[in-house]
């Protein structure tokens, strides 16, 4: 391996390593908060979990705050969400557009599961229907999936799944930490104004 590249990839897990103590420390407040809405709106349970493709196609559970109805799956088996979709709880509405239902990935991020920035994890139902139908899927997998990634800031919900591996396999080519710190800022602005949930483009933040 390049040994840029390996000062990088150390680089960038140390930064992971802060980022997410930081931001677990600082974020508590608000998940007694949320936890306690979520209890309120639409009771137990608090979070969901399921499991996600990450690094080198090994499985790990994924954490989330809980943002749909109970059982919004039980009847349609994994399904993408979609604009005004009935699933979603009316706090859970301006817990994805905020993104604050990603935020206890933070433990999966100290844990070594995911880092700040990469390829999305994807439900393990979708990576393998897409390792069939979409050419070189599988290169995705090359890094630790990211709470946010090239693709997440420039695509919507509805972006095709080859545009996404596009941006995700452009990322796993020339990532270093000052395209990581832009990724984070540009991430941070999109939360600041409730973008993530829209259909339309967010912001255009390819490269630094």
């Amino acid at each position: 391996m390049n040994p840029n590249r390996i000062i990088q990839l150390s680089i960038k897990r140390l930064f992971d390593i802060i980022f997410a103590i930081t931001g677990i420390i600082a974020a508590l407040p608000l998940w007694v908060l949320i936890a306690l809405a979520i209890l309120f709106e639409d009771g137990w349970p608090i979070f969901f979990t399921d499991e996600r493709v990450g690094k080198n196609g090994v499985t790990y559970r994924h954490l989330k705050f809980r943002s749909m109805i109970k059982h919004a799956e039980k009847e349609t088996g994994p399904v993408w969400s979609k604009s005004e979709d009935a699933r979603i709880t009316k706090l859970g509405k301006i817990l994805r557009a905020s993104a604050m239902d990603e935020s206890p990935q933070l433990l999966n991020i100290l844990k070594g599961d995911m880092s700040v920035v990469g390829p999305r994890p994807e439900r393990v139902f979708f990576v393998e229907k897409f390792l069939k139908t979409v050419p070189h899927y599988a290169d995705r997998h090359a890094m630790r999936p990211g709470l946010t990634g090239l693709a997440q800031v420039n695509g919507t919900h509805d972006t095709d799944v080859r545009e996404k591996l596009q941006y995700d396999l452009e990322y796993i080519k020339i990532f270093n930490f000052f395209l990581d710190i832009h990724l984070v800022c540009i991430s941070f602005i999109i939360s600041f104004k409730g973008g993530w949930e829209r259909f339309e483009s967010k912001i255009n933040a390819s490269r630094p």
